[in-house]
């Protein structure tokens, strides 16, 4: 007969079709059932950490909801960073997890409703009659809410039978939220008078534009009204004519593109939270600039928004363009040099300390790199890189998971969840030499996951770049900011990858060879650059900018 584990796997394997975990005690029937009676994968990551960020970083690159699971105790609290980060960055996925007994902890349980309720997850804990139907209300619970949730499995009841697996209803997932009510309609007939005017219209889409599957009716209502467009971070790619694309706004924007945002005079956001990086820390806008903003959220976020409309980024747009049916445009896009304005510095080869200059290679790795690729970002001082040079064709090819948490670690693992996402692309992940080493137990992960379709590069100044452009330029003690110098190459080598140690563009030629080879013939390439800590990313003089 099903054990309670096996109602859950069945249950759940019926709408995720990825597992990625580490196996104990708490979750060794869970798993049993998974490989032996259901057509679900499981990926086995070396980290419970690790086996949360695959199942978002899957997420992700798919749109697909997956699942991670670790046992209770130990394994439990190793996954709370990744938790916290996908709570931060509303990413669906379920945990599923062992659990004290129903008679109480023993010495080596933890409150574990407590701790995940402490990063704002939710716990649905199963029983030997309801084990099928809590697992439908927890998936439900996170498609509805955009949040990862757990799914506790206690020790004595995991391997009780429980009788035939029941069938379940499909989660329900709520309709996109339509504008209502005379405020939203209004509202919306005064932007679509604020566009029909407006001299410099620009348009700002975020991730919940991607989400939202706005891309389409974004790119009509560009073309109605004559304006500039841009992403923030995580929207990269939303609008589908990118003659007329700034790239992306705030610290990683090129300068030329954000001093042609300043001179807009009506800007509508789209499913961007208007954070501080986005917003530049509040200069993105001229203080002359009508700005309004559509969002699912219950408010406007942030203080220079002048018209807020709650609604779904898709929908919105739609109403838009049809409110400005038969508009001439503005004609402003077609006055601007936008290839100018989106470029970068180049860099120099090397900088005037000898090592090199991230800016050059960032360029080169660019010209190098698979068209087909998906990027994951681990986070640091280098995530300037990537974001700035490195073009992507979609949001879901351009993932920064830890960023939401401030967090670093989360490299390798991501790998791992877009390669399961995305197995025909090539999977490139951009880690500093702090975060490679925090989550370096799942470098095995990333290698044995990606193969021949897996690339890291791994800026490594020997240090916490961060930290030292914060801190040790403000004169603090800068020896707890230093790492010594690692090979990353060699770590490669030890787990079966290629390993290349990068000093000078010309070594960057290995790229070049390695694009070209057969997916099926190469291995996983992992290239260590030895880059100067003296060239400080954009975003980041901003935020030096800010606190000093």
């Amino acid at each position: 007969m099903p054990t309670v584990s096996a109602h859950v796997a069945l249950t759940l394997a019926q709408h995720i079709d990825a597992v990625f975990g580490v196996m104990g005690n708490g979750n060794a029937y869970f798993l049993d059932a998974i490989e032996k009676q259901t057509d679900a994968s499981f990926t086995a990551l070396r980290h419970e950490q690790g086996a949360v960020v695959a199942a978002d970083a899957h997420y992700r690159a798919s749109g697909r909801i997956a699942a991670a699971t670790s046992t209770y105790g130990a394994g439990f609290t190793n996954t709370l960073t990744a938790l916290a980060e996908a709570v931060q960055a509303h990413i669906p996925l379920v945990l599923v997890v062992g659990d004290e007994p129903t008679s109480g902890p023993r010495p080596w349980d933890v409150d574990q409703i407590a701790l995940a309720s402490g990063v704002g997850a939710r716990t649905y804990t199963v029983g030997r009659a309801d084990a099928a139907a809590t697992t439908v209300i927890a998936i439900e619970h996170a498609l509805t809410y955009r949040v990862p949730v757990v799914l506790a499995i206690p020790y004595d009841v995991a391997a009780l039978e429980a009788g035939d697996v029941p069938a379940a209803p499909e989660p329900r997932v709520p309709a996109p939220l339509a504008p209502r009510g005379e405020f939203a309609e209004g509202l919306l007939d005064r932007i679509a008078a604020a566009l029909r005017t407006a001299e410099r219209p620009f348009l700002l889409a975020g991730r919940g534009a991607w989400l939202a599957d706005a891309g389409s009716a974004l790119g009509a209502l560009a073309e109605a009204t004559g304006a500039l467009t841009a992403s923030s971070a995580l929207g990269r790619g939303v609008f589908p004519d990118q003659r007329y694309d700034l790239g992306v706004t705030g610290g990683f924007g090129a300068e030329g593109a954000m001093d042609l945002v300043r001179e807009a005079d009506v800007a509508v956001v789209f499913g961007a939270s208007l954070n501080q990086f986005t917003m530049r820390f509040g200069a993105l806008f001229a203080p002359d600039t009508q700005v309004f903003q559509i969002d699912v959220a219950p408010a406007a976020t942030h203080a220079h928004v002048g018209g807020f409309v709650r609604a779904d980024a898709r929908l919105a747009a739609e109403a838009l363009v049809a409110r400005l049916e038969g508009n001439a445009g503005s004609g402003w896009r077609e006055s601007v040099d936008v290839a100018a304005a989106r470029a970068y510095e180049p860099g120099d080869e090397t900088a005037p300390d000898g090592r090199l200059d991230p800016r050059s290679a960032a360029r080169r790795i660019a010209e190098l790199l698979p068209e087909d690729r998906v990027v994951v970002s681990d986070g640091g001082h280098f995530i300037g890189w990537a974001n700035m040079y490195w073009p992507v064709a979609s949001p879901d090819r351009m993932m920064m998971v830890g960023t939401a948490f401030q967090a670093i670690g989360q490299g390798w693992p991501s790998v791992v969840g877009a390669t399961r996402a995305r197995p025909e692309a090539a999977v490139v992940l951009t880690s500093g030499d702090g975060g490679g080493l925090m989550a370096i137990a799942d470098l095995e992960s990333a290698v044995r996951s990606a193969a021949g379709r897996g690339v890291a590069v791994i800026w490594n100044d020997a240090a916490y770049g961060a930290e030292v452009n914060l801190y040790g330029l403000k004169g603090l003690a800068r020896e707890p900011m230093l790492i010594p110098q690692v090979d990353f190459a060699a770590f490669a080598a030890a787990v079966g990858a290629e390993g290349v140690a990068v000093r000078t563009l010309a070594d960057l030629d290995r790229l070049a060879s390695w694009s070209a080879e057969d997916p099926g013939a190469r291995r996983f390439l992992v290239l260590d650059l030895r880059i100067s800590g003296d060239v400080i990313a954009p975003y980041q003089q901003e935020i030096i900018r800010v606190n000093s």
